[in-house]
């Protein structure tokens, strides 16, 4: 009975819970308590970003963090309100009704439970698979520049500066420079003390909580120099204070649903902000953990998180970069950090004692400016720019929109930006001309370019190798690259096109060949092709193209093909050729290929 109970929970929540031991549970206890600590005053201020009351952002950290985590595919990732969300959401609703009204809240809570069955439609019809179009490039320029907002973001707390209205990287910045006299110094202490210890604990021993050691070590000094306070001296470090009892109530969200169409437009847009981030964080913790993910369960799990949520208070959520990342860099070892997450930040708002009351803003922005600095990986840039200038463009660009516009814009543009690259590059296959390094019975075939002390090439039969495929983007290079080859003074007029790495062809691509056959044959040569490939062949059958071109034109070996088509050369020209680098060429050599 343990074990069909073990295989229904395996079936229902992925391979991770036959993981769980007393090990994984105390790892995952230690880093679902930060992940609770840490969400705490970014969930009111992401409410607040979206136009709701506090609560609503502590009630989005709770249930869809448990239930996103459960059904989802990361064991690292946690959800909950996130900063582009929030304002993604206050964007679409402002126009409709005032933020913070019971209106409002109801078109909130609606509209997250229609993104939610989104969500889960995408993953249950498994459309997941049009995640793996956001290149690596484009996910490490994203990652970047989610941790420079992280830290843009962080330090108006990290330097005790007053709040501000701007949400733009570059208006917090400008607002930071224009009160940076106005920094408080211990805030600016716990800041330090905060990353110093952090730093100090992970140097010393990775699997230790350094993150916890250094928020404590934070949360002291600011008790310390707050201690010592007068109000002569000036003002204290700020804390989070006591806050609400986050219970989230079950509730169904009361709107006038013939305001159905417009709610489901609004819907599909937070869709794709929601689904672009969340797999976009899934897949960036990945690349750290070395986890496989798989994006249908994602987006079903994301789905249920907010179908569920919107019933139980909470709108709309997603990964969060801000939590999966400690989350990992923790020690987290499955989904069940996330609930503890969740349950750890009822059970510490519940009973919030004086203890973490004292928590200070500043020793929190202190752990985000440290995630910041490892999410921006500065040694992986200068790999990029010293090996792969086009990908090394495709991140700064992505990096670039990341800050500049929205995080959704900016995976989007990074992801157009490298299949553009990529169509680029298949749109110029390349197409080699071969020949023989030797007249040894070892000889093999060369690329010419590459070997210029090679056997020159026969006047009558040029060897052509095809490398990529020839479809509508290519069909132009590869007809221009071929009309070059033939127009060349003295070109051969027999051309053999070794094709086992054209991978395939479309309608353009068979055209091509089409006229290449009929401008050989037109010249009085002919056109001959070395092991193509199944799929090219049943395009070329279903064209008519091997019809015309005939079946013995097809060579399954290239001692073959040479064999039959030097009996169709022209032994008028064969007489005075002096290169003659085929064993047929050979009078006393047997009738061969090497």
């Amino acid at each position: 009975m343990m074990l069909g109970g073990m295989n229904v929970a395996r079936r229902l929540f992925g391979s991770w819970v036959e993981d769980v031991n007393r090990v994984t549970l105390r790892a995952d206890l230690a880093a679902g308590l930060l992940g609770a600590l840490l969400v705490l005053p970014q969930g009111v201020a992401f409410a607040t970003l979206a136009g709701l009351p506090p609560e609503y952002g502590l009630y989005s950290a709770i249930v869809p963090c448990i239930v996103a985590a459960l059904f989802g595919s990361s064991r690292h990732v946690m959800s909950g309100p996130t900063n582009a969300n929030s304002l993604a959401l206050f964007a679409v609703l402002a126009p409709l009704a005032a933020a913070g009204t019971p209106a409002y809240i109801q078109l909130a809570l609606a509209v997250t439970v229609l993104v939610g069955i989104m969500q889960w439609l995408v993953g249950t019809l498994r459309l997941g698979s049009l995640a793996h179009f956001i290149s690596p490039s484009a996910l490490f320029g994203f990652t970047s520049g989610a941790a420079v907002l992280i830290a843009v973001h962080a330090l108006k707390d990290a330097l005790g500066l007053p709040s501000t209205e701007a949400h733009g990287a570059g208006a917090v910045l400008e607002s930071i420079a224009t009160h940076i006299g106005q920094a408080h110094p211990g805030a600016l202490l716990v800041t330090l003390v905060t990353l110093g210890t952090a730093l100090l604990a992970r140097r010393l021993d990775k699997r230790k909580p350094y993150m916890l050691l250094g928020l404590a070590a934070g949360t002291f000094a600011a008790w310390a120099f707050n201690s010592v306070v007068t109000p002569q001296a000036g003002a204290p470090v700020p804390v989070l204070g006591a806050i609400a009892q986050p219970w989230p109530p079950f509730h169904v969200p009361s709107v006038d649903w013939r305001a159905l169409p417009d709610l489901l437009s609004l819907a599909f847009a937070l869709t794709i902000v929601a689904l672009a981030q969340s797999i976009s964080i899934a897949k960036a913790v990945a690349t750290r953990s070395g986890q496989r993910i798989d994006a249908n369960r994602e987006f079903v799990g994301q789905g249920l998180s907010n179908i569920v949520g919107g019933f139980f208070s909470c709108y709309l959520s997603c990964g969060s970069l801000n939590r999966s990342i400690p989350n990992f860099e923790a020690g987290a070892k499955t989904p069940l950090a996330s609930v503890f997450s969740a349950l750890l930040l009822m059970l510490l708002v519940a009973v919030s004692a004086p203890l973490l009351a004292l928590i200070p803003h500043a020793a929190i922005s202190g752990l985000l400016l440290l995630v910041a600095w490892t999410l921006l990986d500065i040694p992986r840039w200068r790999h990029l720019l010293r090996t792969q200038r086009g990908e090394y463009a495709i991140a700064a660009a992505t990096l670039a929109a990341t800050i500049a516009i929205r995080m959704e814009v900016a995976i989007l543009l990074g992801t157009v930006l490298s299949l553009m690259v990529y169509l680029h590059r298949t749109s110029r296959p390349a197409m080699r001309t071969m020949g023989f390094d030797s007249r040894g019975p070892d000889r093999r075939f060369v690329v010419l370019e590459h070997h210029p002390d090679a056997l020159p090439e026969c006047p009558q039969l040029k060897l052509l190798r095809m490398e990529g495929s020839v479809y509508f983007g290519a069909a132009a290079h590869v007809a221009q690259r071929l009309h070059d080859l033939r127009s060349a003074p003295g070109a051969p007029r027999h051309l053999l096109v070794m094709a086992k790495s054209m991978n395939f062809i479309d309608l353009a691509g068979a055209q091509v060949w089409d006229d290449e056959l009929a401008a050989r044959r037109a010249m009085g040569g002919d056109l001959y092709f070395h092991r193509p490939r199944p799929e090219v062949m049943d395009m070329w059958r279903r064209t008519g193209f091997l019809a015309r071109l005939g079946e013995d034109h097809i060579f399954p070996d290239k001692a073959t093909a040479l064999h039959e088509i030097y009996a169709k050369l022209d032994r008028n020209i064969c007489a005075g050729c002096t290169a003659r680098i085929f064993w047929e060429c050979q009078p006393d050599r047997p009738q061969r290929d090497g």
